[in-house]
């Protein structure tokens, strides 16, 4: 059952992605040849007024193919006809609406949870040494330079930052707010209680305070986690290219139904299932946003680029030499792809993704 909803929640994420570049096309009128969620051979297809509706075998995303999108068309209501800046908005709409899309999710996140962690400390552990410069009732506001908006927030650089001291500890640099004025705290330590692939592992020796839910502050809160939500995937990406992660840690659609399916099987309750649903759902449809908006050839970033050079040079490059650009961009994905879904499958095979 967990496998099939893991399954039906990246369906819908696919869904969102492609309506959005669907809706954007239809308000300036581009013709639309096909819609398309899945990849490889048709196993369903219903033909519209004027566009082919289908369902593709391989769930590992979908299409809306536009006419002229790929090539030169007379047609008036062609992609390649329209001003580029309606050929912008339907380029970047596929991943706005991602965004929007977590948005929303991190609202029911949100709403599925008994009260909100605030990021203002309540309580330290009787064992606890950063207690020594941090106090009660200390909002924190910036960790090593990284404003804080979420609790969340603080645990992602807790565990993913800092700087090991002659003690063995973790030292961090923390802003805070204390009775009103901002305050500077350097070399906050924190005990280390080991390490795993560079990636800390430290003793979280205090609390924070809940929040009691109210319409204002629930509809504030799932803003702060989407943009948090978004951060993370941005930082995520500059550790991979800087080396911290490697191709291991990436996961495809395998990995991610993976995930999913062993979080709501993990799960106590039917409420704690929908929580971490919710918030694994709102983390991959931002994910999938951010990353569609990167320039890279054969995404939609990178087919933005190119329009934003048209605007630039005030006429299109050549459709051969920007298709030979995608087409490679889009092998060197399909590549990648290939690598993460094998690692995948090897994962899933040698003990869940749960660890």
């Amino acid at each position: 059952m967990q496998i099939v909803i893991a399954i039906l929640a990246f369906c819908v994420i696919i869904i969102i992605h492609e309506l959005g570049h669907f809706i954007a096309a239809k308000l300036c009128d581009i013709q639309i040849n096909e819609f398309s969620i899945g990849m490889g051979p048709v196993i369903f297809r219903k033909q519209g007024k004027e566009t082919q509706f289908s369902i593709r075998a391989i769930p590992i995303g979908g299409f809306v193919s536009m006419e002229g999108e790929n090539d030169e068309s007379e047609n008036p209501r062609a992609f390649n006809r329209k001003p580029v800046w309606q050929r912008m908005i339907v380029i970047l709409a596929g991943a706005v609406m991602n965004l929007v899309l977590g948005y929303f999710v991190s609202l029911g996140y949100i709403c599925s949870l008994d009260d909100v962690a605030t990021t203002t400390i309540s309580t330290f552990r009787e064992d606890s040494i950063s207690s020594s410069q941090l106090q009660l009732d200390d909002r924190i506001t910036s960790i090593d330079g990284l404003p804080i908006f979420t609790s969340t927030d603080i645990i992602y650089k807790l565990q993913n930052g800092g700087t090991i001291n002659e003690n063995g500890n973790v030292e961090f640099d923390f802003v805070v707010d204390r009775n009103g004025e901002s305050v500077l705290l350097e070399n906050v330590e924190f005990q280390l209680l080991g390490s795993e692939n560079n990636i800390n592992s430290i003793f979280f020796d205090f609390t924070v305070y809940p929040m009691e839910k109210n319409f204002f502050n629930v509809m504030g809160e799932a803003f702060n986690e989407s943009v948090s939500t978004g951060r993370l995937v941005i930082l995520t990406f500059y550790d991979l290219i800087t080396g911290r992660f490697g191709l291991n840690d990436l996961s495809g659609p395998v990995g991610v139904v993976g995930v999913v399916s062993d979080t709501m099987a993990s799960s106590d309750n039917f409420m704690e299932g929908l929580s971490n649903l919710l918030y694994i759902v709102s983390l991959i449809t931002i994910n999938l946003g951010i990353f569609n908006l990167l320039p890279i050839p054969a995404l939609d970033g990178g087919r933005f680029l190119f329009l934003i050079i048209e605007a630039i040079r005030r006429k299109p490059l050549k459709p051969e030499h920007e298709g030979i650009v995608h087409f490679i961009g889009f092998a060197l994905l399909m590549v990648l792809m290939v690598i993460v879904t094998f690692n995948d499958i090897v994962k899933l095979f040698s003990g869940g993704f749960g660890g």
